[in-house]
């Protein structure tokens, strides 16, 4: 999938982007017709959970985004990815 992953704030290395790619390209399994996505990695200034990640999903027709903050990139963009999980699951028994 064509991912585009943007850190604000901060230079993320190569092992936090091939994890991004690999847990957003895991949803393909659930639906094989997503266009593309987007990733925004964020540090926030505000207590512990300050790391926040926001995945946006391009669909033919329609966009499905999910957000979550935690203490690491990864449980956040692990939370994320399982909230983009039950919107694919909605948006396929909406569409068929």
């Amino acid at each position: 999938m064509n991912l585009q992953i943007h850190s604000n704030k901060f230079d993320a290395d190569k092992k936090l982007l091939d994890f991004v790619q690999k847990k957003v390209d895991k949803l393909q399994t659930y639906y094989d017709r997503i266009i593309d996505g987007e990733v925004f990695l964020k540090l926030n200034n505000t207590g512990v959970e300050n790391k926040t990640a926001e995945i946006i999903l391009n669909l033919p027709g329609d966009q499905l985004f999910a957000e979550a903050s935690a203490r690491s990139f990864e449980i956040a963009v692990e939370e994320a990815t399982e909230a983009l999980k039950s919107q694919i699951r909605k948006f396929k028994k909406k569409v068929s």
